[in-house]
């Protein structure tokens, strides 16, 4: 294929996979043609683009959504064009009839809770990433999904964009040989980066529902930092790895076909970011796949213009790299150069050495027979949002009734592989996998 037939292939494969990689798991009432209502848990920032996204898709409308802060509420109301009703709280919307899908977009430690609260009440779910707060909470999302027979995306949007799709063709036509190493980061150096966000003044325990936000956590006093920089926290989420960790890493198990590495070691620490904050600004993950490849996850919050973030996967013939959105592969071109070391030799093994016609060819620049060296090939994503198109391939599945691509049982692995990072960095010790259990291995 030239360049444009290639990309045109990925891009298709791209849009395609996220409906049609896996088989029907379930069968429900929501026919193809049908309007697809939604309810919408847990209104913050993030949720608010979901509902921006979701109604560019024909046919979807939300009717309900709820927030445990007012304001928030309010204002994605206004977002629907004031036609969703404000619910009191979770438990009122998923009693509402006509609501066939929601969208969790709560703090991570409510993931769980609300999304097997939702499939239980028979809704389809999209969730947002980390499907999970703990390892364990995946196998219990994996049984409710099977148990209610309903759908389910997480949502680390890549893996619906060609993007994601082309390093994935890349890999698995082999033009990058044998894949070992795999390096990705993902830099910032703000404070709203570091989730060290602004606080409305209106935030109150009268505007606040303090409560509804602990859950299951440690109970404590009303606290406005803790309730709007939640993922400074541990009570409330994994912090680097449970954000954009997950992100890295749901893309590597895509574009390799992974499931989950077999052991993980972590590091990291807290230099700088230190106002309202617990977990580290700084972090390090080490994972070893059974694949024959190996990763390294690097995310700091103190600087982002030295080592942009993005993917690097490197091959014994060739090399993908991608940077915001663009992607570029370069092939390998080398050659044996053993100069140095046979120069040590007795003068008359090194002269023995390079009559040899085998290694005159291959290390002789001189005898190299004339060549063009291929060069690399570059691709940039333009259109639509990987917002949207993930929304739309959720959309999708609720009308097909087949599980997408990111469905809960690849949510839980990517979100697994994060919490093991956590688990090394703060238990100190190397963390392995039981894959015949699916969870972290007992020690």
């Amino acid at each position: 294929m030239n360049r444009r037939d290639f990309m045109k292939h990925t891009v298709l494969t791209g849009a395609a996979a996220a409906v049609s990689a896996a088989p029907a798991r379930a069968s429900g009432q929501t026919p193809a043609a049908e309007r697809v209502t939604l309810g919408v848990i847990g209104t913050g920032a993030r949720a608010q683009q979901l509902i921006d996204a979701v109604q560019q898709i024909p046919g979807v409308e939300i009717v309900a959504l709820c927030d445990a802060y007012t304001g928030r509420a309010t204002r994605a109301q206004a977002r629907t064009g004031g036609k969703a009703a404000i619910a009191t709280d979770a438990r009122e919307l998923l009693a509402r009839p006509g609501i066939d899908a929601v969208i969790v977009g709560t703090p991570d430690h409510l993931h769980k809770a609300f999304t097997v609260a939702a499939l239980d009440a028979g809704k389809d779910v999209y969730v947002e990433k980390p499907m999970t707060y703990t390892v364990d909470e995946g196998l219990e999302i994996i049984a409710a999904v099977k148990r209610n027979k309903r759908v389910l995306q997480v949502g680390s949007q890549g893996v619906s964009s060609p993007l994601d799709a082309t390093a994935r063709e890349l890999v698995t036509s082999g033009r990058l040989g044998k894949v070992t190493m795999i390096r990705a980061s993902y830099n910032r150096n703000t404070a709203g980066g570091a989730w060290i966000y602004p606080i409305p003044p209106d935030a109150t325990p009268q505007t606040v529902n303090w409560d509804a936000f602990l859950g299951d956590a440690p109970k404590r006093p009303f606290d406005a930092a803790r309730f709007f920089r939640w993922r400074c926290y541990w009570d409330y989420s994994g912090g680097i790895a449970g954000d954009l960790f997950v992100h890295l890493l749901t893309t590597i198990h895509f574009v390799m076909g992974a499931t989950m590495p077999s052991r993980v070691l972590g590091s990291g620490e807290l230099y700088r970011w230190k106002e309202s904050r617990e977990v580290p600004d700084t972090l390090n993950g080490l994972l070893v796949y059974p694949e024959g490849f190996t990763v390294n996850l690097s995310s700091t919050f103190n600087n982002e213009s030295a080592s942009e973030s993005g993917f690097e996967i490197l091959g014994t013939e060739g090399s993908v790299v991608f940077r915001g959105d663009r992607l570029t592969f370069t092939p390998e071109n080398v050659h044996e150069d053993n100069r140095w070391v046979v120069t040590s030799w007795p003068r008359e093994l090194e002269e023995a050495y390079y009559a040899d016609p085998k290694v005159k060819a291959e290390e002789t620049p001189g005898s190299w027979k004339p060549r063009m060296l291929p060069g690399g090939e570059s691709w940039q994503q333009q259109g639509q949002d990987n917002d949207v198109t993930h929304l739309a391939n959720f959309i999708a599945a609720v009308r097909s009734r087949q599980q997408p691509y990111e469905d809960a049982i690849v949510g839980h692995h990517a979100a697994a592989a994060a919490h093991m990072v956590n688990m090394s960095l703060r238990q100190r010790r190397l963390v392995e996998w039981d894959y015949a259990a699916d969870s972290v291995k007992s020690t």
